[in-house]
């Protein structure tokens, strides 16, 4: 059913309250450039009303059409535990800390955590082990999310050798032993 790193990510125009909405029923915040907030969208509307993720970006694309699609079912947690403690209470509970294998799912926790009163970061299944960042499921480090030029400490990490994500989506190392809220998959 087409390439795997495309697909449906969720997002359709809601006819009753004219807006562009998560399939959550969040309003879609972070648009990737496409004009999401202009008026001019009657025709695009017509044609187009859903949007669906390729390595390029987002696109329109008619919701009749038949493509790959993302599920990603996440749960912040709003209780506060070191990174270890987190890890341990999403495997007695929900599987894993998440990991963030893309732009969507990146794009997808922070809007979870943005709709959340977290105050201003989660733990996220990212752990310096070694010499290298890696996921707490094996996946590879393919894409990430890390400030630019901000996070130097990710480099080589002394203490701050465990990931968080902000509510603005972007990646930084923190000591483990600090408390924040977390995400499980």
């Amino acid at each position: 059913m087409g390439d795997p790193k495309e697909g449906w990510i969720g997002i359709y125009w809601n006819k009753t309250v004219q807006k562009w909405v998560w399939s959550g029923g969040d309003i879609v915040t972070y648009h990737n450039d496409l004009d999401l907030q202009n008026d001019g969208l009657v025709l695009l509307q017509s044609t187009a009303d859903n949007v669906y993720w390729t390595v390029n970006g987002w696109q329109w694309k008619n919701g009749g059409e038949k493509h790959s699609f993302f599920c990603f079912d996440l749960t912040v947690v709003q209780e506060e535990k070191t990174w270890e403690e987190a890890l341990e209470h999403c495997r007695k509970n929900n599987g894993h800390l998440t990991s963030l294998l893309s732009v969507t799912e990146n794009l997808l926790a922070t809007n979870e955590i943005q709709q959340s009163s977290i105050r201003e970061r989660v733990w996220i299944g990212l752990r310096y082990l070694g010499d290298s960042w890696m996921w707490v499921n094996g996946a590879p480090l393919e894409y990430d999310a890390w400030s630019q030029g901000g996070d130097q400490d990710r480099q080589c990490p002394m203490k701050r050798r465990c990931g968080a994500l902000t509510k603005e989506g972007v990646w930084e190392s923190w000591d483990c032993q600090e408390k924040l809220s977390f995400i499980c998959y």
